[in-house]
C-alpha cells in the first residue's frame, strides 16, 4: 500500500487589522440589493397577498426596491444611515466627514430628483424607512395595500 505524504501548509501570521481596514471591510459588506429591510417587507407583502411586484425594476427611475408597474406604484426602502432618516437623525461619522457629508447630500438630491420624476410620470412613489419597518411593519404594509388598490386623486403620495 502506497501512502502519499501531504504537505503541511504553513501560514504566515498576519498583523492585526487597523481601524481603517476594519471599517473598510465592514462597508464593503453592505449590500445594495436584497438588504434585510427589503427582504422583510417583500416577505410581508407576499404573505398579505400583494404579489406580482418587480424587484429593482430597471425601467423605472432609480430601480425601486419593489415596483408594481401595472399599478404605477414604486416603493423605495431607505436605510436610515444611507439616506439620513429624518426620524433617527443619526450623527455624521466622525472620520472623513467631508466625504460623508457629500455622500449624504448626493443621496438626498438623487432621492429628490426621483420624487419629481415619478410625480411628473403620474406614478405613486412611497418611501418606507428602515426604522418604520422595525417599529410598525403592519402599518407599512397597510399603506402599500391601500396604494395597491388605488389612490383617490386628492391624495398625493409622491410629495
Amino acid at each position: 500500500m502506497h501512502h502519499t505524504r501531504r504537505k503541511k501548509k504553513y501560514t504566515v501570521p498576519q498583523a492585526p487589522l487597523t481601524v481603517q481596514e476594519k471599517v473598510s471591510r465592514s462597508m464593503r459588506g453592505n449590500k445594495a440589493k436584497d438588504t434585510k429591510p427589503e427582504l422583510l417587507l417583500r416577505r410581508a407583502l407576499w404573505q398579505e397577498g400583494l404579489r406580482g411586484y418587480r424587484v429593482h425594476w430597471r425601467k423605472a427611475p432609480g430601480k425601486p426596491d419593489v415596483c408594481y408597474p401595472g399599478r404605477h406604484l414604486a416603493i423605495f426602502i431607505h436605510g436610515c444611515f444611507w439616506h439620513n432618516c429624518p426620524r433617527c437623525n443619526q450623527p455624521l461619522p466622525k472620520t472623513n466627514t467631508t466625504f460623508w457629508s457629500a455622500k449624504f447630500n448626493g443621496n438626498r438630491q438623487r432621492d429628490e430628483r426621483y420624487k419629481i420624476m415619478y410625480r411628473e410620470a403620474g406614478w405613486q412613489r412611497v418611501v418606507i424607512w428602515e426604522c418604520q419597518l422595525k417599529q410598525d411593519i403592519a402599518g407599512a404594509v397597510m399603506l402599500i395595500k391601500a396604494l395597491h388598490k388605488g389612490v383617490p386623486a386628492s391624495l398625493d403620495v409622491a410629495a
